[in-house]
């Protein structure tokens, strides 16, 4: 949503000159950067006007997103959390390996629960790797409960 609406450009139009032109773009394409960005203006406009004022045109504007959130898994470690947290389980993520130079990481995590490994991930950040071994984790369980 904070991509459509624009909000890294008018991040970048906007900020201090406390960032190089370089870094301010490379922080206005960061996907964390954004989110907390749009999350700090629904807030200032939450605390502005009221939630009645302003649910309107939130719920119009994030509809499609409500409804693809609701439809897709988008967060695999907390999905995989939730799901385990409902029969009293926890997963915990283990670092395989690390290859590469610092510019060009790859990273192998695992999902370990009840002991066991049940989902393995590869990726470019660690965050990454952890989220592709907890969708497997899903994959697996969702099989085991077919």
């Amino acid at each position: 949503m904070a991509r459509e609406l624009d909000l890294g450009k008018r991040l970048v139009e906007r900020a201090a000159a406390t960032q190089t032109q370089d870094e301010l773009e490379r922080l206005a394409r960061n996907r964390n950067v954004l989110a907390a960005v749009i999350e700090a203006a629904l807030g200032a406009l939450f605390l502005q006007h009221g939630f009645a004022a302003i649910e309107d045109a939130v719920v119009a504007a994030f509809s499609q997103h409500i409804e693809q959130a609701l439809t897709t898994r988008v967060d695999q470690k907390t999905d995989l959390q939730e799901l385990l947290a409902r029969s009293g389980r926890h997963v915990t993520y283990v670092e395989i390996s690390v290859e590469g130079p610092p510019h060009e990481r790859s990273f192998t995590c695992a999902a370990i629960v009840d002991g066991e490994e049940l989902g393995r991930g590869e990726g470019r950040t660690k965050k990454a790797a952890e989220q592709e071994a907890a969708r497997e984790a899903l994959e697996k369980l969702d099989g085991d409960e077919a």
